[in-house]
């Protein structure tokens, strides 16, 4: 009897201590401009870049509730290669077989610029259906329940047969 009174309170013990432990949290499956030439080469899918500056705030809360929520990564992870890159980067970068600098005049790498459509502003999120596509972009802070259409959009291919527009009308969102 003893014995299974002290297995019965070791059993509750574990599993206690089990329930609070903080559950793993899907994350974004960052990749950076090289790693992204590498893996579109072998499987191309849509991209999602997220142009941001180490001294943005809202870049950071981003970060913390959009790119966190598990929805949002779930999806991402899925249907993206997701690239984030630093708009300041001083060194060269090069995507999809072009060479970008560091741009004094602007203090910023002329690949933000080419992916900002030359509209700097911090974060943007920029959703291209392949490297040769025009970039498609969003700026500013987007909550998970703004970015789900535009994700799902060119996540899905419905950019193929309608506008954003036609597609945002009849969009039901499930976060």
């Amino acid at each position: 009897m003893q014995k299974v009174t002290r297995f019965l309170i070791i059993a509750v013990l574990f599993f206690t201590a089990v329930s609070f432990m903080p559950l793993k949290k899907e994350k974004v499956q960052w990749l950076t401009v090289s790693e992204l030439q590498e893996a579109y080469s072998k499987n191309p899918k849509p991209v999602l870049v997220d142009v941001y500056t180490s001294w943005c705030g809202w870049c950071k809360v981003m970060d913390k509730e959009t790119y966190s929520n598990a929805n949002v990564a779930a999806y991402i992870n899925e249907h993206y290669y997701a690239v984030k890159f630093n708009a300041e980067q001083k060194q060269s970068v090069e995507w999809n077989g072009k060479k970008f600098d560091y741009n004094r005049q602007n203090k910023v790498n002329d690949l933000a610029v080419y992916l900002c459509s030359g509209q700097l502003s911090f974060p943007t999120t920029v959703f291209l259906t392949d490297l040769n596509a025009r970039p498609a972009t969003l700026s500013g802070y987007l909550k998970a329940k703004e970015i789900e259409p535009p994700l799902k959009y060119f996540g899905e291919g419905a950019f193929k047969t309608q506008n954003f527009q036609e597609f945002n009308k009849s969009f039901s969102p499930s976060w």
